[in-house]
């Protein structure tokens, strides 16, 4: 995984579409879903999957965050 789009293929695979067609909240949706799903035991925190897409998702945020701020 190395892309917002690879972490939205990566959660298809749990059932979640992203339907926001804002892309900071779409980011910020993807990220709940990360912590519903560590709460219901689907995922684990110490999965490497996991952990890349908390990070693309952390990277894409703070990017948008900086577009916005321009």
């Amino acid at each position: 995984m190395k892309t917002l789009y690879d972490v939205q293929e990566w959660l298809k695979r749990y059932g979640y579409l992203n339907l926001m067609p804002n892309r900071l909240d779409a980011i910020y949706f993807m990220q709940q879903e990360l912590s519903y799903m560590i709460n219901a035991g689907i995922l684990e925190k110490n999965m490497p999957e996991y952990l890349t897409a908390r990070l693309i998702l952390h990277r894409e945020e703070r990017l948008e965050k900086e577009k916005l701020e321009k």
